[in-house]
């Protein structure tokens, strides 16, 4: 992960605060405030082994009980004054019961890609300091169902954030970081972990350590990330394909949320 020792950093979404505590050594001259969806209390609950009572000594401010999609919570950081915000492999809760998740309108992709985009424009408009790089980074599994939420395609469409590249995410690079399971104390496997970058603002030195998938080029379909394709008939035949229907079908769900979805 890409980080300026220098800069004001927010964690949000951090379930037993492992990744903000090993984040807080590499800022040198740096700040870091932390931030939980659960309570202190809720934490010490469900977590056997948690880095709250170490994070208390050794960053600038801790917030539980902070959720990326209520306005009052980023309302409670007072003033937009932050270099970066940092969203660690997100992923929203089981619903109680069936009976929840049926008097849902969208689908969990659908409602995953919501959560995130709530996030960067929230971050936008209470965190970032428009003095600053104005950096949001949300780090996420390589893998099915999260590869499907088309982060670096859709997420952005008619946001102030943009999408600038992506890189590996190396959890060697943070010691003691567990990723955990959102509902119970068992962590789990990063997985071919990404860290998708987005800003308002281009940052050139950055971008030179990012990379663009081949498969938002043109001649491919970016959220299928399939391609290249070589005739018509070969793109043909993948838009025919289970796999883009399905995706398609996903897409227009996103379209549908972003209709009536206002920052």
């Amino acid at each position: 992960m890409i980080i300026d020792p220098k800069w004001r950093v927010l964690t949000v979404g951090d379930g037993d605060l492992s990744f903000s505590h090993a984040l807080q050594a590499r800022l040198s001259t740096g700040q870091l405030t932390a931030s939980t969806y659960d309570n202190e209390q809720t934490i010490r609950n469900k977590y056997q082994d948690h880095a709250l009572d170490l994070i208390s000594g050794t960053c600038s401010q801790y917030l539980s009980e902070f959720d990326v999609t209520s306005i009052n919570s980023w309302q409670r950081l007072a003033q937009p004054r932050f270099d970066l915000v940092i969203f660690q492999f997100p992923l929203l809760p089981a619903f109680a019961d069936q009976q929840a998740f049926a008097q849902q309108q969208y689908s969990i992709n659908t409602l995953n890609r919501g959560l995130l985009r709530q996030f960067i424009d929230n971050a936008y408009r209470f965190a970032l300091d428009p003095q600053g790089p104005m950096l949001c980074y949300i780090t996420s599994k390589d893998v099915k169902p999260y590869c499907e939420w088309d982060l670096e395609g859709s997420l952005c469409v008619n946001s102030k954030m943009s999408y600038l590249g992506q890189h590996p995410f190396d959890i060697t690079q943070f010691p003691g970081y567990k990723i955990r399971n959102v509902d119970r104390d068992k962590h789990v496997k990063d997985t071919s972990g990404i860290t998708y970058v987005f800003s308002t603002k281009a940052n050139p030195t950055l971008q030179e350590q990012l990379y663009i998938p081949r498969y938002l080029q043109d001649n491919h379909c970016s959220f299928c990330r399939a391609g290249p394709f070589h005739s018509e008939a070969d793109a043909q035949a993948h838009k025919n394909s289970k796999k883009h229907r399905t995706m398609l079908t996903h897409q227009q769900h996103w379209q549908d949320f972003l209709a009536t979805y206002h920052s």
